[in-house]
């Protein structure tokens, strides 16, 4: 039987591949991030692997807080002519989510986690586009990511999609 990659929810899980029915990942996978996560720490862990230097942004940041969001836009969009990094990318298609340019959004979201696949704010404000956008199923498979990336103890973005899927479906949101 060949090894395939291990999928969970449709994401890759890295280092890891199904032989038949069975998990299996790599130890020389595992051993390194566990010694990561106990030498530095887990804030260190969670930061965004950039594929660019990411500029401030403070200023975009507080337009999007005041409600700003087509200045943001403007000034976000312009930066990724040269910036490739999730952080910009997330705060672009969240600008672009509440201003309801949902394909646009989903396009940058899209984007983030591609350079950052467990970028979890990401992940948090694609699940609520999911909801915006009535695919719920999505939204839950995004939990599930969140879920697994916060384990054992959660998250703030786990917690805030978890609420944003019990307002839209208060008899399904667990997932």
């Amino acid at each position: 039987m060949r090894p395939r990659a291990l999928r969970l929810d449709g994401h890759a899980v890295p280092g890891c591949v199904a032989i038949g029915n069975r998990p299996r990942c790599a130890l020389r996978t595992l051993l390194p991030a566990a010694c990561l996560l106990t030498t530095i720490g887990w804030a260190i862990a969670a930061d965004t692997a950039p594929a660019t230097d990411l500029p401030d942004l403070s200023v975009a940041r507080a337009r999007i807080y005041a409600g700003d969001f087509e200045t943001a836009v403007a000034e976000l969009g312009a930066l990724t002519a040269t910036v490739r990094h999730a952080d910009l990318y997330n705060l672009l298609g969240f600008s672009l989510r509440k201003l309801k340019r949902f394909d646009e959004a989903a396009r940058w979201y899209k984007e983030a986690l591609f350079y950052d696949p467990t970028h979890r704010p990401a992940l948090e404000y694609q699940g609520e586009l999911f909801i915006e956008t009535g695919d719920l199923e999505k939204a839950r498979n995004n939990l599930k990511l969140l879920r697994l990336l916060c384990h054992p103890a959660g998250c703030e973005e786990v917690r805030k999609l978890e609420a944003a899927l019990a307002a839209a479906d208060p008899a399904g949101s667990r997932g």
